[in-house]
């Protein structure tokens, strides 16, 4: 079995980053010296994902306020609006309201992966979209449409998208369902977000894809029917929960190719010591034996902790995976460092 590490999403804002938003919503800043600060800004969260030896990486996402707000701003028929709170972290999102079946107006993945494929070589470039289901449920919704047509309709949309992406240059693709972590969300919410998550999976082409879910690990029965999605590998959270997702990888397996398993809390600013990792990884490998991959990554996006620590995070995540590619017995793939 072959062992990977990758981060799982956004990154936080450094601070030159967060001044220059500021003053772009104030009409500040030229674009263009904008657009080349957060190429700047970007290329040195890239750097740290090549020298941690990741064989694909993400751009940061240093200019995404959520996950929402790139689609939502870019539909029509949906409108971000007030702030709540994501989850239980502490971290906010503008809820977006939909009126109607949403429109697409402008892209938003293609143009960033055109920018950013290059500076991500010799690594390949993963983009980040949000799971229907999440999208949907986290959303204000009125005039009269179906939360179920909604999703279908925000499938679409992201399959147009991914496509477009994987055209300009990505190589991986990664659906967050992050909300069939909730214990609320029951088996019928799971099987629609893996039948979209399919749906978005095959404009993918050749791109490898993922499914993730994080912020808690699922219930069983919900687990059970993200593994029915069409996708390469499915993420669980192996922080939280107190190694509940190892044990739900070890005793009902993983995706088509292998699963990722968010072994890095990038929720806690304190670094991870190395045999609580490693234990969290042999405790999933009873599932897996089969697998072609395991991918090691962060149990959420590291933008919830200070920048610093990110980067402290990241490096720490690939001197690990090889480490326990070592220990174990496994095949390490990284090694840009």
């Amino acid at each position: 079995m072959k062992v990977r590490a990758q981060s799982l999403g956004g990154y936080p804002r450094p601070r030159s980053v967060r001044r220059l938003l500021r003053q772009s919503e104030r009409g500040e800043v030229d674009p263009e010296y904008r657009v080349r600060l957060l190429a700047s800004a970007s290329s040195a969260v890239i750097g740290a994902q090549i020298a941690a030896g990741f064989d694909v990486v993400v751009d940061g996402m240093l200019d995404w306020h959520d996950i929402f707000r790139p689609f939502a701003s870019a539909w029509r028929n949906v409108t971000p609006t007030a702030l709540l709170r994501y989850f239980d972290n502490n971290f906010f999102y503008r809820i977006p309201l939909f009126t109607a079946e949403p429109e697409p107006v402008e892209p938003v993945l293609a143009p960033r992966v055109r920018l950013y494929a290059p500076l991500a070589e010799p690594a390949g470039l993963k983009v980040v979209v949000p799971g229907p289901v999440t999208f949907t449920l986290m959303s204000e919704v009125i005039g009269g449409l179906r939360r179920d047509e909604l999703a279908e309709a925000i499938a679409r949309l992201l399959a147009d998208e991914v496509r477009a992406a994987v055209e300009a240059g990505a190589s991986f693709v990664q659906v967050d369902e992050p909300i069939l972590g909730d214990p609320e969300v029951g088996r019928d919410e799971a099987s629609l977000a893996a039948d979209l998550a399919s749906r978005i999976a095959g404009a993918a082409g050749e791109a490898e894809t993922m499914l993730a879910v994080y912020f808690y690990p699922p219930k069983r029965e919900v687990y059970e029917e993200v593994l029915k999605a069409k996708v390469d590998y499915v993420m669980i959270d192996a922080v939280d929960g107190g190694g509940k997702g190892a044990t739900l990888v070890a005793e009902a397996g993983g995706g088509r190719k292998g699963v990722a398993l968010g072994v890095i809390d990038a929720r806690s600013i304190y670094m991870d010591r190395y045999e609580g990792v490693k234990s969290l990884v042999e405790a999933a490998l009873e599932g897996l034996r089969e697998k072609e991959s395991l991918i090691l990554t962060t149990s959420t996006w590291l933008d919830l902790i200070p920048y610093s620590y990110s980067i402290k995070k990241t490096r720490l995540l690939g001197l690990y995976a090889e480490r326990i590619a070592g220990d174990l017995g496994l095949e390490y793939t990284g090694g840009w460092r």
